[in-house]
């Protein structure tokens, strides 16, 4: 492999990391998280599966700290970003 293919390869993969810890940090606060050991891995987890649920919602145009906040606020928009029907 060339070098010019491999400085590609590595940027591709630094920016898309790159990218979901910025937003996990920005938006979840997830560098001041002191939770240790198993905890910290099932918040980590938690934190990427609610990003992934609010980046794919096409519901509205709003941000993705927007929405997180939305859905902390009202509890239909909540289930809306999580595809469950409130309907009886």
């Amino acid at each position: 492999m060339d070098i010019d293919k491999f400085a590609k390869g590595c940027r591709a993969h630094w920016s898309i990391e790159n990218s979901l810890h910025w937003r996990l940090d920005v938006i979840f606060n997830e560098d001041q998280c002191r939770i240790n050991g198993t905890g910290a891995i099932n918040s980590s987890s938690m934190r990427r599966m609610a990003l992934t649920l609010l980046k794919n919602y096409k519901g509205d145009k709003e941000s993705v700290r927007t929405r997180r906040l939305r859905c902390a606020w009202d509890e239909h928009y909540l289930f809306k970003v999580l595809g469950i029907s409130m309907e009886k």
